[in-house]
């Protein structure tokens, strides 16, 4: 065998096993609904030849229509598991939408849509938890020294040995050969040195290449320039690394105007009008729900004892800043007794101005609860930054650089902050700083599922317990 043979394995392959899986899937699961639904009536009866025919065509064809359009990606080199489940999430609820549609012009199933609704959870779920394990077992396969690309390092500076690494860490399927480089004194430093510059060429000749990561400064244009004739004249994907990382290191986006890239500081999903539909969907769907299912029960049992405890309003109103930095009144349950530094000190652990049912309130977050009259009147989110005090935020954007960062995307009522530890009360500046990061992350990574994950873990939080909520 070939030593191409040995590296690629059954590569080629693979986007077939997964069509094939993904269809194998989908066939098997109607085939089970057919019988299950047909014993309970909610298929037509006597369904013809032809109309089983049409059935599995519809099953398969809106598979293809939705595979044309939505692309999986999960053999990729670089896919997270946040994007492989979604955009696994997007494919079968398309797909779902699709042969709903099919199946009601063809008027092969009269399903009641409770049962529907239940069989497309569960066909979603499914799938994606196949396409997790698919990419587990991908993963694994790679680590076993199969499916990866042969990738050889221009450059032996800081950002090759940064590269390096995080190449080695990494399940990407990659394969480091060596670095190239003109100072052969570098040969004693660097992992696997394999020569100078000018020794590509000979090197590609004996070894299969198939990326090479530039790393040179950009003062080296026309060495770079012949690096990317010689890679496109011999088919090997060519990829530069800048070296703007040293100066600043985070994730930078890159956009084009015409031709000409530019790099943002960060990039921000919300800034995408799809993103932030499908985010204030959501808000609004919500807290209706909450609004109308859930509130009214806790007002007049809270709204009593609240009464009852201290003299004052059931409600406490405060104003905080929101996004781009625009005040709003922010509602709460009132935990605490009427005081003068209602607006400016926070509550502390064994704080006296918090009443009993104001602790137990604060506890398993009751008194949150009215800021879904804020998301819906979209001062707020569900999920996003929590919004401070009009003095905390002159205070620690003064301190902290990125304080206001935060405030680029609305507050919300949890956030990602909130449910890994940034909860109540900051006594240091590094504790903002830390509350910050995770909020600046939230603003950089947002995800429709991330919001469902933070929504979990802060409900899984008020029945464990928060020592941080008093």
């Amino acid at each position: 065998m070939s030593g191409k043979e040995r590296k690629e394995g059954y590569g080629y392959l693979i986007d077939w096993i997964i069509r094939f899986g993904d269809l194998l899937l989908i066939n098997l699961f109607f085939l089970f609904i057919y019988f299950l639904f047909r014993r309970e009536g909610w298929i037509t009866e006597g369904l013809h030849y032809r109309e089983q025919i049409t059935s599995f065509l519809l099953i398969n064809l809106c598979y293809f229509i939705v595979s044309s359009v939505i692309h999986l990606q999960l053999s990729s080199n670089i896919a997270t598991f946040d994007k492989i489940i979604q955009r696994s999430s997007v494919f079968i609820a398309s797909y779902i939408i699709l042969l709903t549609a099919g199946f009601a012009i063809f008027k092969i199933v009269s399903v009641p849509i409770v049962p529907w609704i239940i069989v497309s959870f569960v066909l979603g779920s499914l799938f994606i938890l196949w396409h997790v394990l698919f990419r587990l077992l991908l993963k694994s396969y790679r680590r076993k020294g199969y499916n990866y690309r042969q990738v050889i390092i221009v450059g032996g500076g800081l950002n090759a040995n940064s590269l390096y690494e995080s190449l080695l860490t990494s399940d990407f399927g990659y394969k480091i050969l060596g670095f190239f480089d003109d100072d052969i004194d570098k040969k004693g430093s660097l992992p696997n040195y394999l020569g100078k510059i000018s020794d590509i060429q000979t090197y590609v000749e004996t070894e299969k290449i198939d990326e090479i990561f530039c790393t040179l400064p950009g003062g080296k244009d026309d060495l770079i320039y012949e690096l990317i004739r010689f890679s496109e004249k011999n088919m090997i994907r060519f990829h530069i690394v800048p070296e703007f990382h040293k100066y600043i290191k985070r994730r930078f986006s890159l956009h084009f105007i015409e031709t000409t890239p530019i790099l943002s500081l960060r990039y921000e999903p919300l800034q995408h009008f799809s993103n932030r539909f499908i985010k204030r969907t959501f808000d609004l769907v919500f807290s209706i729900l909450v609004l109308v299912l859930i509130f009214p029960f806790v007002y007049i049992i809270f709204g009593a004892i609240i009464k009852k405890s201290s003299p004052g309003p059931i409600f406490f109103k405060q104003k905080r800043t929101g996004i781009k930095g625009k005040e709003f009144y922010c509602y709460k349950f009132r935990s605490m007794r009427l005081n003068a530094e209602a607006n400016k000190k926070q509550a502390v652990e064994g704080d006296p101005r918090v009443t009993k049912v104001g602790h137990f309130m604060r506890k398993t977050s009751v008194d949150e609860l009215p800021q879904f009259i804020n998301v819906l009147r979209n001062d707020m989110s569900v999920v996003g930054p929590r919004p401070h005090m009009l003095q905390h935020t002159d205070l620690y954007s003064s301190l902290i650089d990125k304080f206001m960062v935060r405030h680029l995307v609305k507050p919300g009522i949890t956030g990602w902050a909130q449910v890994t530890g940034c909860r109540g009360e900051t006594k240091t500046v590094a504790e903002m700083e830390e509350r910050v990061r995770k909020d600046v992350w939230y603003l950089e990574n947002w995800t429709f599922f991330l919001d469902l994950k933070i929504i979990y873990l802060t409900v899984a939080n008020v029945f464990k317990g928060d020592k941080k909520a008093f």
